[in-house]
């Protein structure tokens, strides 16, 4: 064994004290994954109790290490490990592994189980969320403590990642992976489990890459340990990987690969190395055998609690001494950076700035794009909002995701003639990488240490469909922003002209889906967006040109700073309304015109701008009521499929909408054949009405 690393009896006993658990939580409740967590537990041992900085008592501090487990499925492997080392869990949480109202549900849930980072389940998904993190750490040492020397600020940590065949299966990993060794993110360590064996039995079937080369030419820094040799005294393999993470370290300015090769189950007697102990319970006589074999009890959950005890205490006597050396550097920097503390405070609090209003623009009546109003707010807003930073999935110009003066987060040898890339960079370059980009960027903001944005073309959202459907099920408020937002697109045709999509979205439970309808609503909608803590907004956005409402005195149109209602009353018909005729985005101007028609033929008609539905359901229900009478007829206008708006606004509801593909075309001429306008809204009205 090597010198370095202090091994125990104590150690080997929390081990098996980690097995034998996952084998009995499994075998209670009857479902899960059992062999992976088995044949893991003496590495993530070795992370939790002499590689990674953590505090069990603060599980968010600040100088901690981060862990991500993005074979999510094996999530005893992570539970197992915040039980021995007191970050919350009880021996009671392990036994209702799966079970309703547990902390221990089946895929780990970030703000649900304390030491939980992210919300991983989708394989590979945590790969790219870890690569979220450690771009987190860089920045947030430029942000925060940027005099200080790389590797020296109580900001600077790492991140472990523990990762499977399936992850490394996932295009997701790839992407993201990618990415990593462009960042030269030496911060990142990523654990491949190499056990080759997923659901179907042996990965041979369909998986025969050699992964660690794949690294390699990614440039990454690898190693390989394998774990399938002298596994009697498997303390020499987990200092051998001791020995290799600590030298890993060394590296620099690459991310840092390490190749495990397991036997998925070990020391299982009989099924060790077998698929079944995948997905599957164990069975009562392979426990037997199991405990037998490593000296337990034959009874579910009968374990030395006397060596949990001493663990907790190793684990407490080893966070106070980080703490010793961490919390006085990190008072200096408080008392010599007031400023960066107060920023430091307020974001951790997902406050926004208290003039953020101040610093949006007015946009004069005339036209523009929302996809470009938004870019000029990003500007705008720069200064106000220094932790917020953003980019695209190489789309930056055509999602205008760019802040006007700052420069890129990237290594200064990556500069480019357009690009300058500097530590304290803001605007992030994804590449075409859409599903990475958008879990990096839930990494980002699960780390909680800045708000972040990322942008695409929103037909290409199915390409990331998964990402923010995470970000909503974790109560974040990653920031995803969508342009070029219908068959506006035009002349590329129906394969970027998204139909189905903005609905889509709105099915997920917790997500913002926000279309403003002009430059000055785009302007507040950020604001809006910007102010919420707990849920990730999809901001969708036209690519072509809208009119900039003149809301001025006498023109009767409300002030666009009513968007952060997410619905309301633009303008009021000249009598009770008969009709009220609704506008999202860009279609919004179609309802104004179609009122205006009704207006001249004696129809009183109420126009209601409808940005975000999810943000006017959240008001009373006096005013949702008093913006849309339940008696009055309505029509909604938005160029999507029409399903789905009697549901959310009332049955007395008809639409106005495109069911069906696009075309390749003039975007103003599609609108004008497929009957997106303001004579089929005034058709529909007619109707309605008798």
């Amino acid at each position: 064994m090597m010198s370095n690393l202090t091994w125990t009896e104590q150690d080997a006993k929390a081990v098996d004290i980690a097995r034998v658990l996952a084998a009995d939580a499994v075998e209670k409740v009857g479902n899960g994954h059992p062999g992976t967590a088995v044949s893991l537990a003496p590495i993530a041992y070795l992370l939790y109790a002499k590689l990674m900085k953590s505090d069990p008592s603060d599980s968010r501090w600040l100088g901690r290490d981060r862990f991500v487990l993005s074979a999510g499925h094996s999530s005893l492997t992570q539970y197992t490990q915040l039980y021995l080392h007191g970050f919350g869990l009880e021996l009671d949480d392990i036994e209702s592994l799966r079970t309703w109202d547990s902390l221990t549900p089946g895929h780990p849930e970030f703000g649900l189980t304390k030491g939980v980072e992210c919300t991983t389940g989708p394989l590979g998904a945590g790969v790219a969320n870890a690569v979220g993190f450690a771009m987190s750490a860089r920045h947030s040492r430029e942000l925060y403590d940027p005099s200080a020397t790389p590797g020296e600020s109580v900001f600077d940590h790492d991140v472990y990642c523990i990762a499977g065949d399936g992850c490394m299966q996932e295009g997701v990993s790839g992407e993201a992976s990618s990415l990593a060794a462009t960042q030269e993110l030496g911060n990142l360590f990523l654990i491949y489990d190499d056990n080759r064996i997923s659901i179907e039995g042996d990965t041979k079937i369909a998986f025969s890459e050699d992964v660690e080369a794949r690294y390699a030419a990614y440039g990454w820094d690898t190693h390989h340990v394998d774990f399938t040799n002298g596994f009697t005294t498997y303390e020499e393999k987990v200092a051998e990987l001791y020995d290799v993470l600590e030298r890993a370290r060394a590296v620099a300015g690459k991310p840092h690969f390490i190749k495990v090769t397991t036997i998925i189950g070990w020391p299982l007697p009989t099924k060790a190395g077998d698929h079944s102990v995948h997905g599957s319970k164990l069975g009562g006589a392979e426990i037997t055998g199991l405990k037998q074999e490593l000296g337990f009890e034959d009874t579910p959950f009968a374990i030395d609690t006397a060596v949990v005890d001493e663990v907790r205490a190793n684990s407490a006597a080893r966070a106070k001494e980080l703490r010793a050396e961490w919390d006085p550097r990190f008072e200096a920097w408080r008392s010599a950076n007031p400023e960066k503390a107060e920023l430091l405070d307020r974001v951790l609090a997902r406050e926004a700035p208290a003039d953020l209003d101040a610093a949006l623009p007015v946009f004069e009546p005339g036209s523009m794009a929302t996809r470009a109003a938004s870019g000029k707010v990003l500007s705008a807003i720069a200064g106000a909002v220094p932790e917020l930073w953003g980019g695209s999935a190489d789309l930056a110009g055509s999602n205008n995701t760019t802040m006007a003066g700052v420069n890129s987060f990237i290594p200064a040898e990556r500069s480019s003639h357009e690009f300058t890339g500097a530590p304290g960079g803001r605007t992030l370059h994804f590449g075409i990488r859409e599903h990475a980009m958008g879990n990096i960027l839930n990494g980002i903001t699960m780390d909680g240490l800045s708000r972040v944005y990322g942008g695409t073309f929103l037909a290409f959202v199915d390409y990331m469909r998964i990402t923010p459907r995470l970000a909503a099920l974790s109560h974040v408020p990653t920031i995803f922003v969508y342009t070029h937002d219908s068959i506006g697109v035009g002349e590329d045709g129906p394969t970027h002209q998204p139909i189905e999509q903005i609905m889509a979205l709105r099915l997920t439970p917790n997500l913002d889906v926000v279309r403003p309808g002009d430059a000055n609503e785009t302007a507040h909608a950020w604001a809006q967006i910007l102010r919420t803590k707990n849920h990730p907004a999809a901001l969708i956005l036209s690519r072509q040109n809208l009119p900039i409402l003149d809301r001025g005195e006498g023109t009767g149109l409300a002030g666009a700073e009513n968007a952060v209602r997410g619905g309301y009353v633009l303008k009021e018909a000249s009598a009770e309304p008969e009709v009220v005729l609704i506008g999202t985005g860009s279609e919004l101007q179609v309802a104004v015109a179609a009122a205006e028609a009704l207006e001249a033929e004696g129809i009183p008609a109420r126009v209601v701008s409808l940005p975000c539905v999810e943000w006017f359901h959240a008001q009373d229900a006096d005013y949702q009521a008093e913006v849309l009478p339940a008696e009055v007829p309505k029509v909604v206008i938005e160029a999507g499929v029409r399903v789905g708006w009697k549901d959310l606004l009332g049955g007395n509801t008809e639409a106005i909408g495109i069911d069906h593909f696009g075309a390749s075309a003039d975007g103003a001429l599609l609108f004008e054949k497929f009957g997106i306008t303001a004579d089929a809204a005034v058709a529909k009205a007619k109707t309605l009405l008798g």
